[in-house]
């Protein structure tokens, strides 16, 4: 028995490296805004029951009134402002699905959570699919692909260190999939614990990292995409039309 999916949509970034004064999640991509494409995507999914969507400070009623009522996106249930970082975002997005989970009844199984990054338009319902069934099997998996390019280790001085086997190195992506107590467990230490992470030096810039980190649980890797880029600069917005 399938069950329930909820996806966080992120799309409280300022995006800076747009050089843009529009945030670029609500960038024009053939007539509509970037991030119309991964809600559109979970919307019309057989996998996503419901969605919550972060957005950045003060942009709540935008984003309700432009992207979710204009388009009819019904499934997403709320629309919450993010934090500073992502994992605050995330932070956010998660103690709504838990307190939904505490007050529900007749919910045997928890759920699943899909985190995924508004700014990948091109996210499919076959990777859906596939996240899902490895989530299910294995709790914890993150969409990627393998690289094409020769990776070189760096070492403080700028020379190359050490070359990692390619067939090794994969460029990871989003959905990034979890069993919900599992993930969200695994922020609630980050939260507690991050004055000395901090301090250690320690920077989280994923989701599995977390999970990895706090919890000492393997991710399983799922096969994405090469489509499935990341909107961050403007050529990556020349790519994006080419792919549409």
């Amino acid at each position: 028995m399938k069950r329930k999916c909820t996806a966080v949509v992120l799309a409280a970034g300022a995006g800076k490296r747009m050089q843009s004064d529009v945030a670029k999640q609500y960038l024009l991509l053939r007539e509509k805004p970037v991030l119309w494409y991964a809600l559109n995507t979970f919307q019309q999914s057989s996998v996503i029951d419901e969605m919550i969507l972060v957005v950045g400070k003060g942009e709540i009623p935008y984003a309700t009134e432009e992207i979710v009522n204009k388009y009819g996106f019904d499934k997403v249930t709320a629309v919450i402002e993010g934090g500073s970082e992502r994992y605050f975002s995330v932070w956010e997005a998660l103690q709504v699905i838990a307190k939904r989970s505490e007050c529900a009844t007749g919910q045997k199984e928890p759920g699943y959570v899909f985190i995924h990054d508004g700014a990948r338009p091109f996210v499919t319902e076959q990777i859906l699919q596939d996240t899902y069934k490895a989530a299910a099997k294995y709790g914890a998996c993150v969409t990627g692909m393998p690289v094409k390019d020769t990776i070189k280790i760096a070492d403080e001085k700028g020379f190359a260190a050490q070359t990692p086997s390619r067939k090794l190195v994969w460029m990871v992506q989003t959905p990034q999939v979890f069993e919900e107590k599992l993930i969200c467990e695994a922020y609630g230490k980050l939260i507690e614990h991050l004055p000395e992470l901090e301090k250690a030096g320690v920077t989280v810039t994923d989701d599995a990292m977390v999970v990895e980190t706090m919890m000492d649980r393997p991710i399983k890797l799922v096969e994405g995409s090469y489509k499935n880029i990341k909107i961050t600069t403007p050529e990556d917005m020349l790519i994006a039309e080419a792919l549409l």
